[in-house]
């Protein structure tokens, strides 16, 4: 299975805002500077990251959101994940007003016009009170058919287990805090897969076998790790998505983060993709950035 693919799915809002409901534990969230009109601001951006995107050669299907009930509707890659093996999967949300995402137009449209075989669908799940948020919980590498997990409220190991029986991966598991011991909230924050190369901060997996053992993991997978700091990590270094256009390989980062990368990082990951900066100062208000924008299509 390839790595990545040139074609995502994005949400336009309307309404963009700093959701209530996940400011607990998103400590990457801030509130909005005064004067600021962030609705109109992330509507701008997400405007101008499709308008880059399409100019780099990526298919995007864009959807608006003229709602004021989700807040976060801007990163739809945590409520569904699509896989080149035939499956849509729908997943299990933490906070209330992030489950009224699901789009059944959105989903209809896939099933569609990429024919999906299977719909997994486990959002019922969150009755039980067990979560697992899509690509933003999990980072994939469909290559060698791993499935990078941290723990957290919206991450639950038995709903992972679970899946990656249906799709035939390895889940790899592990307990990842910042510095003030709060668990990451969500895996596609600290690290990213690419077809050559893992981006993550493996400083933030604390315990020493977990640690080796994702470092283990990765090596094996015959993938380089570029090595990302805690600060580059709060600036949203890890939360990069690769993607493909014209036989090119591509990384769609923030320029928040691109501007935290060293020289001697870009260097090393120009060897493999095509950085495409995109500024997306405000949608990074909500406590997620590029990749969070991003549901990718296989």
């Amino acid at each position: 299975m390839n790595q990545s693919s040139n074609i995502v799915v994005m949400v336009r809002p309307h309404h963009f805002a700093s959701n209530p409901e996940t400011m607990g534990d998103n400590a990457f969230q801030s509130l909005a500077k005064d004067g600021v009109n962030v609705a109109e601001a992330a509507y701008n951006e997400v405007t101008e990251a499709v308008n880059k995107l399409r100019e780099h050669g990526v298919q995007v299907h864009l959807f608006e959101d003229e709602t004021t009930e989700t807040p976060d509707s801007v990163f739809p890659n945590n409520w569904f994940s699509t896989h080149a093996s035939g499956e849509l999967v729908l997943y299990p949300m933490y906070c209330e007003n992030r489950r009224k995402e699901r789009r059944p137009d959105i989903i209809e449209f896939l099933r569609n016009e990429y024919g999906y075989q299977q719909l997994i669908d486990l959002s019922a799940q969150e009755n039980d009170g067990v979560f697992l948020e899509g690509t933003g919980s999990i980072v994939f590498d469909h290559e060698h058919k791993l499935a990078y997990a941290a723990r957290s409220k919206r991450m639950h190991e038995s709903v992972l287990k679970e899946l990656c029986l249906k799709l035939n991966y390895k889940p790899v598991a592990f307990n990842a805090t910042s510095r003030d011991g709060k668990p990451v909230y969500h895996t596609n924050v600290l690290m990213a897969v690419g077809s050559e190369f893992v981006m993550a901060s493996a400083e933030m997996i604390r315990d020493d076998k977990e640690r080796r053992r994702f470092m283990d993991t990765v090596a094996a997978s015959g993938k380089e790790l570029v090595q990302l700091t805690e600060a580059q990590i709060e600036h949203f270094a890890g939360n990069t998505l690769e993607l493909e256009a014209d036989g090119r390989k591509l990384l769609a980062i923030s320029a928040t983060a691109y501007n935290a990368l060293s020289a001697e990082q870009i260097q090393k990951l120009e060897q493999w993709v095509t950085l495409v900066p995109i500024n997306v100062p405000t949608v990074e208000l909500g406590g997620g950035s590029i990749r969070c924008m991003l549901a990718q299509i296989f």
